[in-house]
């Protein structure tokens, strides 16, 4: 899973080895705060692809990691499977038009942005935990399964 990065001038979308390695890229996705147009929440991310992987990764319903270009420009896109998204819409900014990540910390992200933060980076969690913007769920307690009855004897 990508981690979003988040200072005062910019969010970085921090990709590992896995990630850069399907997504075809070298390094890091950044993003200056100022080309953020709009930030929306999405159940499925798979709708708000669009072109063709050039260059990226696509097995379909599956994943989706690169660039992707269309007739309106290029998309940076970080999906697995259908889980909550975030899709970010850019204006000006050097290299993409959108960025689609799938990521479970998107209502973080949405509301550490509209919060001042310093100009250390710092996990988007981590700062919307401490300026007491969302709840913070507890952790969950892992699942046992019975063993299974012995066969009657015959």
């Amino acid at each position: 899973m990508v981690t979003l990065l988040l200072d005062s001038t910019q969010l970085e979308v921090v990709l590992s080895g896995a990630e850069r390695a399907m997504a075809f890229r070298k390094g890091n996705v950044v993003i200056e705060r100022s080309t953020i147009a709009k930030v929306q929440l999405t159940e499925d991310a798979w709708t708000w692809l669009r072109g063709i992987p050039s260059p990226g990764t696509h097995l379909r319903g599956v994943v989706a990691m690169g660039t992707w270009k269309s007739a309106g420009g290029e998309d940076f896109a970080i999906i697995r499977r259908h889980r909550p998204s975030v899709v970010i819409d850019l204006d000006g900014h050097p290299e993409f038009q959108r960025v689609i990540l799938t990521t479970r910390h998107g209502l973080a992200l949405v509301q550490a942005l509209r919060v001042e933060v310093a100009a250390e980076a710092a996990d988007v969690v981590e700062i919307a935990a401490e300026t007491g913007t969302i709840p913070v769920p507890p952790a969950k307690k892992p699942r046992t399964r019975k063993a299974p009855a012995a066969a009657p004897a015959v």
